[in-house]
């Protein structure tokens, strides 16, 4: 069976009757609930899903077309940058599963739901290399799509407007916004915590290890680009009010490239060099098992059997800091035990 992995992002937080009939639609089409985590400061879910091309694409659908009947994006705010109901939906090969497998998959999904909401294609399903970017696509949020759309100012035209839009700023545009659909390969949303109430030191440690790094401005206005420490990973400060610290909140696009371990340990690194104490970390959706065993492996100090070192991986990373962290069910490989492959 081909099996495929999809991973939106919407835009509730808060309200956990919303929540409970988006991920009832996933259900209904079919997939297999791997993960489901609300952040009340984000405002924003991530849902875990995995099943069969037919099954993720119908299950899929019924996900956005709920969120679009549920979520006011009017009356939205929270702390992590969006633009839409649902704000991204990527889908991710697993197994022996492949990239064109998963791009058949937004493919069909995307001409399915192509004239009900305003899309942008992205990572390696986007129609130009320079939408490939989430951040890019990203850029002015969900209070800038009506200026933008409409012909205000915007630098780069490239990625100025989505690939399915209805034509007008009409009143589906403004409740719903728009979303990211793409394929990318598995991602690890990582967070480390920084005891500081407002994201200062956390945001300046963001951009110091980030890939893209940050500009440096002269007087003159001539700007220099500092490259980031880490390879393969975006990073920013986020203040996480309801916990009374903030984040290092990072996306690891190639956990093979930077593990957790080494992201972990370059943020306690700066943070203390900052005077800045780290509680923890805390993993946003499900990891992969290479992750948790090269960071058990590394904690350790030697090997061990699997259980042994992600149980070092959850102690050294701090993963129970926030809540209680579950291998079973956050562990890609341990989570798809669960799935009938005969389904």
């Amino acid at each position: 069976m081909t099996l495929i992995e999809a991973v939106p992002n919407i835009s509730e937080g808060r309200d956990n009757t919303i929540i409970q009939s988006i991920v009832s639609s996933v259900e209904d089409g079919g997939s297999k609930i791997l993960g489901v985590e609300p952040d009340e400061d984000y405002n924003r879910t991530v849902i875990t899903y995995a099943g069969s091309s037919e099954q993720v694409i119908s299950s899929s659908l019924a996900l956005v077309r709920k969120a679009q009947s549920l979520i006011d994006m009017r009356k939205h705010s929270g702390g992590h940058p969006r633009m839409g109901a649902v704000d991204v939906l990527p889908f991710v090969p697993l197994g022996n599963s492949t990239e064109e497998d998963a791009f058949a998959v937004a493919e069909s999904c995307f001409r399915q739901l192509e004239g009900e909401v305003s899309m942008f294609k992205y990572g390696s399903y986007a129609s130009l290399p320079s939408r490939s970017r989430l951040p890019d696509l990203r850029k002015g949020g969900y209070e800038g799509l009506k200026d933008r759309f409409t012909g205000g100012p915007w630098k780069n035209e490239e990625t100025r407007m989505p690939d399915s839009w209805a034509g007008e700023w009409d009143e589906s545009c403004d409740k719903f916004g728009a979303m990211a659909i793409g394929v990318r390969p598995i991602l690890v949303a990582y967070n480390v915590n920084i005891e500081e109430i407002e994201p200062r030191i956390s945001s300046a440690i963001g951009k110091i290890l980030r890939t893209s790094g940050f500009l440096v401005k002269s007087e003159s206005g001539q700007k220099i680009r500092i490259k980031g420490m880490l390879e393969s990973v975006q990073g920013m400060g986020v203040k996480l009010e309801t916990h009374g610290i903030s984040q290092v909140s990072m996306n690891l696009s190639n956990p093979t490239k930077t593990d957790v371990h080494t992201a972990y340990e370059a943020v306690l690194s700066i943070a203390r060099a900052l005077g800045a104490k780290v509680n923890g970390s805390e993993i946003v959706g499900l990891v992969p098992l290479e992750s948790m065993l090269k960071a058990g492996l590394w904690y350790n100090g030697e090997d061990a059997p699997e259980d042994i070192l992600v149980e070092q991986a959850i102690l050294g990373l701090g993963l129970n800091s926030l809540e209680k962290f579950q291998p079973e069910s956050r562990i890609i490989e341990w989570a798809l035990r669960n799935i009938d492959a005969g389904e």
